[in-house]
């Protein structure tokens, strides 16, 4: 990729005169110096350890935001603004490189991310204050931030989030706040996503103001400076979103959902406040960093068991489906060491499952009206100028079900660590990154922070930038991916009435430490009118939740006759922002020097993350979590009562506090071999939080490659990429799956040519590795399109025809809903729904692995409840799997990828193809499919303090 010049904000001459000069906009801020004397200043390096041998890459690029005329002219034109796209060829290549890659040819696929930015590379400086200057580099624009004084470095830090990200952020505190169509207009998908969001943190204000006070004057010197940091970054965020208002050049969405006029700059951006931080922590937490919940839809589908097997059979056989430690399950600590935590007691106390047919889900959304009700469409009438971007909105500015709490969640960040007695240099190798779906702009944001007690480069979620949350420091790097351990119970609180009278499934009070308490109602009415960029007709609505001391009703039932409200209760519920003091310590060269203090570091991040570390001596790995401690004997898996004896040990509701396992029982290792992870099982005894975690788990794409280079020696960064990449373009199930598939189908002679020639095309694919990759770079077809195409026909009538008929239609349904059977590349999940890279974290492989060994005789450690395919017999399991392939074989590709908005029908590349979601205006093309992290490290330091 060529470099790319200083970031004008301004149209080239045709776009100019296509969109009119009242479009064009000037500079971003007077202080930018581009090619002037601040141009010619070398940034000022802190001590760098790494020796050029980090690297890192965030596709589509570093720069988020663009005005409105750059937004038309990339409507109109296909222009983009300079640095929006720069990194999206390197991270997409790779698919095609990797298989060459050697050290030396690491920087054609990632960036330097050494400290600074070279001689003769400054782009431009900005100073927003005279206690710090914002460098950006001519290859990517990344702000390099560096600060004389704490409080200039986090101003500099927001104001450069201000510079890429404004709208984005702005955007996402709407949706902490339960208020994204007043924001960003009423389309369908922006009513599901908020009414998904919402009902999971739900806030006013004075609680959002709590949290700040309670991180300020509980967590030490330490909660007042992030505070203090806080506060700056929200100064510096709304420095430049009064400079970019008054000079123009703020990103044209304002424009065109409504908020700004275009011609006499009249209408406002709201001023950032530190609250909104809080309620930006809590979108992020609810994306990446959230575990447990939906144990009302187990005790529903434990139920439909029991109901087909009897109690005993039953509880076997979902226990088995459940597999909270299945011995076949992939592991980030393989050493065998025992980390027990949320296992299923011997006699449990106090569960509290629900009368058959009593369960209600709890209504959210009162009083719609207008395009809430109906869902019309009423386009205003745009000027021709805006015309090119009108209802660019329509579809939601993200996807309806983001946060969805079922068998569909999403899948995030994998690592690959190998300890220095394995590698070429004897120094430890890391390739690791956040799994944050594709947008654009990113969630993520690219900075360097340099100032009094900080000092790191890396990615932070943009709007809670004061420090780098995924990164590298001076001599040390370190990365998460989400863990997902169970930090949220269900209780069943019995109802009653305040003031007295037999209660209802309905009553709007229940039993708090034996009194009748009032449940606190919380509302939400959000309004909206059709702009150019949302066309959706003028509407409203309400949402109402009801909040108790043991947290949020999600639904009511009966238990033994009696009416109870079941409430979902999260432990960093009230504690969105508390683990701001990790990141800090993460920051801070100070205090991170070793692999004990990442650890001690990483002890303060209260949500579900595996926290990974590399420096030129050590591995290192810490999961985090405020994992509550529980009332003996309680099943953390099923509701339990609402009531003192079953709380988690010192609850206290006034701030939802409680007793938390101590540091020493969470897992953690240093200098293990190697570690991998991609959301698998942490260790053994470390019960998993829902279904999923079995004999076969993408987690196995990276463990048998990594183990084997561990046994080979001499690993170096470009063969542990080359694992990874190998890995992000591998089908799960026909690398671990299909091999038992083909011993079932051939275990006699196949006699139908149909099936016969489907069964050597999906043989040679497997020889072949099983890769959904293109032939070359840019020819976007596979090398064996057909057996893909199978594949992806035959994967789910297969497990529908393997299982449904044993388990019943009642427990298969509520089990599916659990755990979806599928999550091919070209499935609509993921973050991003459609397109969205992450691919195979959650299906029935391993439930299908484990069922066909059993039916072919093999060995198979905790093996299902039952035997499933074919009723346990070989001849009726082939018989299935003959009948499903064959039917399979025969779907064109036109019906197996029908085709959306980006892709034709038939098109299987472009329907795995990544796709960047647009947030905003400007919009990306399709890429080759990879299952990869989204930002991406790659580091060997060579040195140590």
């Amino acid at each position: 990729m060529g470099r790319r010049t200083v970031r004008l904000r301004t149209l080239t001459a045709g776009a100019a005169l296509a969109l009119g000069a009242a479009l064009l906009t000037p500079l971003q801020g007077a202080a930018a110096a581009p090619g002037g004397e601040g141009a010619r200043e070398r940034s000022a390096e802190a001590t760098d350890y790494c020796g050029s041998q980090c690297a890192d890459i965030l596709p589509p690029g570093a720069n988020g935001n663009a005005t409105l005329a750059e937004i038309l002219a990339h409507r109109v034109l296909g222009t983009r603004p300079a640095h929006t796209d720069d990194q999206l060829g390197p991270y997409d290549a790779l698919s095609s490189g990797y298989t060459s890659l050697t050290d030396d040819r690491l920087t054609e696929f990632f960036d330097d991310a050494s400290f600074g930015v070279p001689e003769g590379q400054v782009a431009s400086v900005t100073r927003p204050r005279d206690d710090v200057t914002i460098t950006r580099d001519k290859k990517h624009g990344i702000p390099h931030i560096k600060g004389t004084t704490r409080y200039g470095t986090e101003f500099g830090a927001g104001f450069a989030a201000g510079q890429d990200r404004l709208w984005l952020i702005d955007l996402f505190r709407h949706i902490g706040r339960g208020r994204l169509t007043s924001f960003a207009g009423g389309a369908p998908a922006n009513q599901g996503l908020e009414q998904q969001f919402w009902p999971q943190a739900p806030y006013t204000e004075e609680d959002l103001e709590k949290q700040v006070e309670y991180i300020r004057t509980t967590q030490g010197g330490r909660g007042k400076q992030a505070m203090e940091d806080a506060q700056a970054y929200v100064d510096g965020l709304n420095a430049y979103r009064v400079k970019s208002k008054n000079g123009r050049y703020f990103p044209g969405e304002y424009v065109l959902t409504g908020k700004i006029d275009a011609i006499t700059n009249k209408g406002e951006i709201e001023p950032f406040k530190i609250t909104d931080m809080i309620a930006l922590a809590s979108v992020v937490g609810g994306l990446f960093g959230n575990g447990g919940g939906g144990e009302v839809e187990s005790a529903l589908s434990l139920l439909k068991s029991q109901e087909k097997y009897g109690v005993e059979k039953g509880t076997e056989v979902w226990e088995s489906f459940r597999a909270r430690n299945d011995p076949e399950a992939v592991r980030t600590i393989h050493d065998g060491t025992s980390f027990p935590y949320a296992g299923r007691p011997d006699e449990a106390r106090g569960t509290a499952l629900p009368d058959p047919g009593s369960v209600e889900r709890e209504q959210l959304v009162y009083d719609r009206e207008g395009g809430a009700k109906t869902g019309a469409k009423d386009p205003v009438r745009a000027p021709e100028k805006l015309k090119p971007a009108q209802g660019m909105y329509d579809k939601g500015v993200l996807p309806e079900d983001l946060f969805r709490q079922d068998g569909h969640k999403k899948g995030m960040s994998n690592a690959l660590l190998v300890s220095g007695k394995h590698t070429a240099s004897k120094h430890p190798v890391a390739v690791f990154g956040p799994q944050t779906g594709y947008f654009a702009p990113q969630l993520l944001m690219q900075q360097e922070l340099q100032g009094p007690g900080i000092s790191a480069r890396g990615v932070s979620f943009a709007g809670v930038g004061m420090y780098v949350q995924l990164g590298r420091g001076q001599d040390y790097a370190w990365s998460a991916t989400s863990a997902g351990q169970d930090i949220t119970d269900t209780y069943a609180v019995e109802l009653c009435e305040p003031g007295g009278g037999t209660p209802t499934k309905q009553s709007a009070g229940y039993l708090y430490r034996g009194t009748c308490t009032p449940m606190e109602k919380m509302e939400r009415k959000n309004a909206w009118k059709p702009t150019v960029a949302d066309s959706t007709a003028a509407g409203s609505y309400r949402m109402q939740v009801f909040r108790t001391e043991y947290g949020v009703v999600t639904h009511r039932a009966s238990v033994e006759g009696k009416p109870v409200a079941y409430v979902s209760l999260r432990s960093t519920y009230r504690h969105e922002a508390d683990s701001i003091i990790g990141f800090q310590m993460l920051n801070d060269p100070s205090y991170v020097k070793d692999a004990a203090t990442f650890q001690k570091a990483a002890q303060h991040i209260s949500y579900a993350f595996n926290w990974f570390y590399a420096d030129s001596r050590d591995i290192a790995y810490y999961n985090s979590g405020a994992n509550p401690v529980r009332a003996k004997d309680v099943d953390p898996a099923l509701p339990v009562k609402g009531e003192r004896t079953y709380e988690w040990r010192d609850f206290d509701p006034a701030d939802n506090t409680s007793a938390q396992t101590p540091p020493a029982e969470h897992p953690q290792s240093v200098n293990q071999d190697y570690y991998i992870s991609w959301n698998n099982k942490q260790a053994d005894d470390f019960s998993t939080a829902g279904f999923g975690m079995s004999a076969v788990h993408r987690g196995d794409l990276l463990d048998g490659r990594v183990k084997k280079l561990t046994e080979e020696g001499g690993v170096t960064r470009a063969s542990l990429t080359r694992a990874m990449a190998e890995a992000a373009v591998t089908d799960l199930r026909g690398e671990q799956v299909l091999p038992e598939l083909l011993k079932v189908l051939r275990s006699k002679p196949l006699t139908d040519p149909r099936a016969a020639e489907a069964v050597e095309q999906l043989d040679a694919w497997r020889k072949a590795g099983a890769r959904r990759n293109q032939t070359a770079a840019g020819s976007k077809v596979y090398a064996h399109p057909d057996a893909v195409r199978i594949m992806d026909a035959w994967w789910p009538r297969l497990i529908e025809a393997q299982f449904k008929p044993g388990l019943g239609k009642d427990l298969y349904d509520a089990l599916t809903a659990q755990l979806a059977t599928d999550e091919a590349p070209s499935a609509g999940h993921g973050p991003t729904g459609a397109h969205a890279g992450s691919a195979f974290q959650y299906g029935w492989w391993g439930y299908a692995d484990k069922d066909l060994r059993a039916v072919l005789g093999e060995p198979v450690k905790g093996a299902l409840g039952d035997t499933f395919c074919g009723g346990g017999g070989l001849d009726a399991c082939r018989d299935v799997l003959l009948t499903t392939l064959t039917q399979a074989a025969d779907k064109p590709a036109t019906e197996v990828y029908p085709g959306d908005g980006a892709c034709k029908a038939g098109d299987q590349w472009c329907a795995d193809s990544i796709i960047h979601r647009a947030l905003g205006g400007i919009t990306h093309k399709p890429v080759q499919w990879q299952n990869r992290p989204t930002y991406q490290q790659v580091v060997e330091f060579p040195r140590h303090r």
